[in-house]
């Protein structure tokens, strides 16, 4: 009897044994939960409240990723401050650098941004390009597509699962994008400035001009040279919105608000940054109503 009530222990840990996917951002995280479905296991390394550049690297964060199977990151420099070091403290081979349990998702996605010269006189740039190109929901298919082939590489066995996913899915957010994409030709704002170039991807998809940014380069905080000036180009422009992320102090947008009368709008960087913004739709339309009101 005890013999039975083994194997029959051990048959279903194979059955419902889970590939365990960790992923730098919740925006990962969600696309992979809609591939993998039952067959994998979701970690969300980074809180999607705090900036993506300077996640803190915790010991937990570090336990987690010496158990991953695959570790989908967003590449293009995001991680640089924090993850290496959790990456050779977890000696996970399989995630290494090389290895096939490590999936960098910007080698997929059509770069914009891409500065000709790096150096820090210009700020904090990213030689490989503007690496915020979740905010654009046409980055979403291109994702799945990513993760769906490399879950089939690492669970070969569940291979048409994976695959099942992504077609679905696929269908589901075509539907969505064609009434998104509808939704913004009707959006009135066509001019903004933004605290940081972290809204790029989805200003160039809807045809949305920034007129510049409230640092004065990236990472740089903002100076009252700077501030003066961009209230300037706001006026002159007649911009009427100014773009704000969650991270970032809010104290010179509403300034400059204030002196202009353009319109605050707080934007989500990333899924579950701001309240009711934790699926991957209300996401995207939050983004959508925040600018276009």
């Amino acid at each position: 009897m005890k013999k039975i009530t083994l194997l029959t222990v051990l048959l279903t840990t194979v059955v419902f044994a889970q590939i365990t996917v960790d992923a730098t951002y919740s925006t990962f995280g969600a696309v992979a939960k809609k591939i993998g479905g039952e067959n994998v296991k979701v970690t969300v390394l980074g809180n999607s409240k705090y900036d993506p550049h300077f996640i803190i690297p915790k010991p937990s964060l570090r336990s987690k990723l010496r158990n991953a199977d695959l570790l989908v990151i967003n590449g293009g420099g995001v991680e640089l401050g924090w993850l290496p070091t959790l990456l050779r403290s977890a000696n996970n081979a399989n995630i290494r650098n090389g290895a096939i349990g490590l999936l960098d998702i910007s080698h997929f996605i059509p770069m914009i941004d891409v500065p000709g010269t790096v150096s820090r006189a210009f700020g904090d740039v990213h030689s490989q390009g503007n690496p915020h190109y979740t905010t654009d929901p046409h980055m979403i298919p291109i994702i799945a597509k990513a993760i769906e082939q490399r879950l089939s590489k690492i669970d070969p066995d569940n291979e048409k699962v994976y695959q099942t996913n992504l077609t679905n899915f696929t269908k589901q957010w075509q539907k969505y994008l064609k009434k998104y994409d509808a939704d913004m030709k009707m959006c009135k704002t066509k001019k903004v400035v933004q605290y940081h170039l972290l809204f790029n991807y989805f200003l160039k998809r809807y045809n949305i001009k920034s007129y510049g940014t409230i640092e004065p380069l990236p990472g740089i905080s903002p100076s009252s040279k700077h501030t003066l000036s961009l209230i300037n180009t706001i006026k002159d422009e007649k911009v009427k919105v100014i773009l704000q992320d969650i991270y970032h102090e809010k104290k010179t947008a509403r300034f400059i608000a204030n002196k202009t009368g353009a319109r605050v709008a707080l934007i989500p960087h990333n899924v579950g940054s701001l309240k009711n913004t934790d699926t991957l739709e209300s996401f995207y339309n939050t983004i959508k109503e925040h600018i276009c009101r």
